[in-house]
């Protein structure tokens, strides 16, 4: 459960620019910057990258290490602490799962905010009707684990106003992808995913086989009814910047279900 620390007489307009994204590699086709612009409503927002941001579970992170996204431990070393649950308006659907973005604080009426920027990783859904309002559908909020808030700004504030982009996520290693269900239903955790972070789209190819498209089941579980035991594995995944990394082989022919394997990476 998410919980959101807020003051009340304080609200912030905010508008959402959906992606920015550069150029992770010359192997890959070049990404294109997509805006979207959401009618602001009277409680709603201004032009420009402005949000919101409040904190949740314990000073260790503690209570932010699952969640919508499903990720099973998003306080292993690829995400650490730096996480947070986004509003609707940012989380959609799961879609920005993964993604990376630099928070700055902009205002806040206790303290001061620090002038460093924090690059954190989406993790969860901060749902709508959460204490505050500030989750509701058209907010754009951030809901950051309390290591990551104190970053930006004293936790004694509670609330901040915040200047947002979303960058390049830098993770160390492969995509990872972990295997889970049965004979007839293979689910995949694609997670530890660079360059724009939110994925979009997977394949898997058993041997010689074809790709098979997975569905996204919700988060970054993505799954098929294909039967593909006793089949080397591999994956396609394909960013929401339309880049596409293909990780060939990534298991052998014994893979078992339960077990995490590492591919390629942007």
């Amino acid at each position: 459960m998410v919980l959101n620390i807020f003051r009340k007489d304080q609200i912030w307009n905010v508008s959402f620019r959906l992606a920015q994204i550069t150029t992770m590699s010359p192997f890959f086709t070049l990404c294109v910057s997509a805006f979207v612009l959401w009618t602001a409503s009277s409680a709603g927002r201004v032009n420009g990258q402005s949000g919101h941001a409040t904190f949740y579970g314990g000073s260790d992170a503690s209570g932010t290490d699952n969640g919508a996204c499903g990720f099973t431990n998003a306080l292993s070393p690829e995400y650490g602490t730096m996480t947070a649950a986004l509003s609707s308006s940012l989380f959609n659907g799961g879609d920005s799962c993964g993604a990376c973005y630099k928070i700055t604080c902009a205002q806040t009426d206790y303290g001061a905010c620090s002038s460093s920027p924090i690059v954190v990783t989406a993790t969860n859904l901060c749902p709508p009707g959460s204490n505050g309002g500030w989750c509701d559908d058209g907010n754009a909020h951030f809901d950051l684990s309390e290591p990551a808030f104190s970053q930006i700004a004293d936790t004694t504030a509670g609330h901040v106003g915040v200047n947002y982009e979303k960058v390049s996520c830098q993770r160390t290693g492969g995509i990872k992808f972990q295997l889970m269900g049965h004979t007839n239903f293979l689910q995949v955790l694609v997670h530890n995913v660079g360059g724009s972070g939110d994925v979009s789209a997977v394949q898997v190819k058993g041997d010689g086989g074809d790709w098979i498209d997975m569905t996204r089941s919700w988060g970054q579980l993505w799954s098929t009814g294909s039967v593909l035991d006793g089949q080397a594995l591999s994956f396609s995944v394909t960013t929401g910047d339309g880049k596409t990394c293909v990780s060939n082989d990534v298991t052998d022919s014994n893979w078992t279900y339960g077990q995490s394997y590492e591919g390629s990476q942007f």
